[in-house]
């Protein structure tokens, strides 16, 4: 029997309100609505290659997600605080100088981090007028 490769199709983020949590979502990552309606909202990358979704699901989130995205940034901090600007809460600041990140939550509590990126140039969506400073 042959096995075929697998590739990573996306993620799903079980949440109270798929609609408004995608919008948040979507505002800083530049990600567009491919698929929506009040019981699951899929967003996908401007290349089209990505893709993150959100699921209703009836019971709150309760404690520490067991796996998180990671989103790279050239500059984590004021990345970090123009995501708070749109509703994020930050929960912790890396202090570890060769490892710094921001560890942020969306407005339903699900974690996710903005890492400083150091090995790759951060791509720029250029559909979107938004940046991390908020000019534009």
């Amino acid at each position: 029997m042959t096995v075929e490769r697998v590739v990573l199709w996306g993620v799903v983020i079980d949440c109270a309100d798929p609609p408004t949590l995608a919008a948040f979502w979507s505002m800083f990552t530049g990600y567009e609505v491919d698929h929506g309606d009040d019981d699951w909202v899929s967003l996908r990358s401007p290349n089209g290659d990505e893709r993150i979704s959100f699921q209703k699901v009836p019971e709150p989130k309760t404690v520490k997600n067991r796996v998180h995205l990671d989103f790279a940034a050239e500059d984590e901090e004021a990345t970090a605080t123009w995501i708070e600007s749109l509703g994020a809460t930050r929960r912790w600041v890396s202090e570890d100088p060769d490892d710094p990140f921001v560890v942020l939550a969306d407005p339903e509590g699900n974690e996710f981090c903005v890492v400083r990126a150091v090995d790759q140039a951060v791509p720029t969506n250029p559909s979107s007028s938004r940046s991390p400073t908020g000019t534009t």
